[in-house]
């Protein structure tokens, strides 16, 4: 039986590049190559594309070729530079670990519905919604799902900081990993904490912050068929949860421990589970997502993001999740693969 061709898509050119690499070089590990048949594209962080080995550390040498993905249906795959022409390499199916802006925002999305290529993971349309925080709060809360108390503000726009309960956060509306996310316990941090997220982004957003714990659900699947994970809970000394941007998250985390299945009473956990599926499809998501939520102490579940493109490093809770069910990455990459070959309604 031939090997399925997937194209593996990693990288990119903003602040959570170094971890879709990651990301990258563990799905390679869990990748059974008796069934794949993997191309791996690397994009720089100058936003180059490059037909590379594997995404090992030094995928970036003079080995790597340079390619684009073609937007003509008629070649559905990637067009390689060399020596002056294009060869072709036909893909069955495309896995996009990118993560933040381009990978989870719709855009790649975009390219590949063009292409025609099959691809793992939401749509054009939920991509664009759950990257953007505020949106995705718009849209859950008119389906009945409780969310923070939030603003937005622009690039020229002011903020009241007296109209404010604090403490409130204050974050990048279309980013991920934590950049650029603050706390802010009084309206005299607030201006350093804009400042601080527009690094990342134009539009920020501000929302009270919740008290309760940080949960979170692995989903899988499409429509009514949805698989989940364990639900997991971070536990935190001090600060909130930025394990991305940590020296050695491999070692674990400076102030965060993952508790998995998550210490709370079994009833809740199938709550949280419930919740996180009717985010989903609230926001209709496709394929795989991961959603983080709060878990308040009078039992409500409030949402807090949802995660298109989750990590898949060693240390990601997404594949931990899911791996507490029996379900290791490597299988999850075969169910990932089969949704979006088998997916309708794109």
């Amino acid at each position: 039986m031939d090997r399925l061709r997937i194209g593996i898509i990693f990288g990119g050119g903003f602040e959570e590049h170094p971890i879709s690499v990651k990301s990258a070089q563990e799905v390679a590990k869990n990748l059974d190559l008796d069934k794949y048949e993997p191309f791996y594209v690397g994009i720089t962080k100058s936003g180059a594309w490059m037909l590379c080995d594997s995404p090992d550390v030094d995928w970036e040498d003079g080995r790597s070729r340079s390619v684009v993905l073609s937007p003509d249906r008629s070649v559905p795959g990637l067009l390689v530079l060399e020596r002056g022409r294009y060869a072709t390499i036909s893909l069955d199916v495309v896995l996009p670990v990118l993560h933040g802006k381009l990978g989870e925002d719709g855009v790649i999305q975009g390219l590949l519905e063009l292409s025609g290529i099959p691809y793992v993971g939401c749509d054009v349309q939920s991509s664009a919604v759950c990257m953007d925080k505020s949106l995705a709060y718009i849209v859950a809360g008119s389906a009945g799902i409780a969310t923070p108390k939030f603003w937005t503000v622009t690039t020229n726009e002011d903020l009241d900081a007296d109209q404010l309960s604090y403490p409130v956060f204050v974050k990048p509306a279309r980013s991920g990993s934590s950049f650029g996310v603050s706390k802010v316990s009084g309206k005299e941090e607030l201006p350093s904490a804009l400042e601080t997220a527009r690094q990342f982004d134009s539009k920020v957003l501000i929302e009270e912050a919740v008290l309760g714990s940080e949960v979170g659900c692995a989903v899988l699947g499409n429509d009514s068929d949805l698989a989940t994970g364990e639900v997991d809970r971070i536990s935190l000394s001090h600060g909130f949860f930025k394990i991305h941007q940590e020296d050695d998250p491999e070692s674990g985390s400076e102030n965060a421990t993952f508790i998995v299945p998550g210490d709370i009473p079994t009833e809740l956990r199938a709550l949280v589970r419930e919740t996180a599926k009717s985010i989903y499809r609230a926001l209709g998501c496709r394929g795989l997502a991961r959603v983080d939520m709060f878990l308040t102490e009078d039992g409500r579940v409030v949402l807090n993001e949802v995660n298109t493109l989750p990590g898949m490093t060693s240390y990601s809770r997404y594949p931990r999740m899911m791996a507490a069910v029996g379900l290791p990455l490597s299988d999850v990459i075969d169910r990932m693969v089969a949704l979006a070959l088998t997916g309708t309604g794109r």
